[in-house]
């Protein structure tokens, strides 16, 4: 079992940034990708951005040049720095991981970004 714990998320003006953590608590497997998904109302669960266990990274085309995601191994966590936000960037951002030989899915309970213009 993993337990996901994140924080960061809050509220801040257009052009600002702000650092998403997520914490990967009591994890025995082998997490082999780490990333951000984010909804926004009245629109679907989008990737943002991942990562692989060997550091290969993947961004949605509207966070490229923005945002950046990174991962400790040692700490089992993923983080999502985001700078020059904008208010489209507005969201409920969940971590996601996949883990084992079958990738199986577990996802945070989500934190809250609100980017004011």
């Amino acid at each position: 079992q993993v337990q996901l714990v994140e924080s960061g998320g809050g509220l801040v003006q257009a052009g600002g940034s702000l650092r998403l953590s997520c914490v990967a608590s009591r994890s025995t497997v082998s997490i082999n990708v780490m990333g951000w998904y984010r909804q926004a109302p009245g629109k679907q669960r989008e990737l943002v951005a991942s990562i692989t266990s060997g550091d290969s990274t993947n961004y949605a085309d509207s966070v490229k040049g923005r945002f950046t995601v990174s991962r400790d191994n040692t700490k089992n966590t993923v983080y999502l720095q985001m700078n020059s936000l904008k208010p489209e960037d507005t969201a409920v951002y969940y971590c996601n991981v996949k883990v084992g030989r079958w990738n199986t899915n577990y996802w945070g309970q989500g934190t809250q970004v609100t980017v004011s213009s």
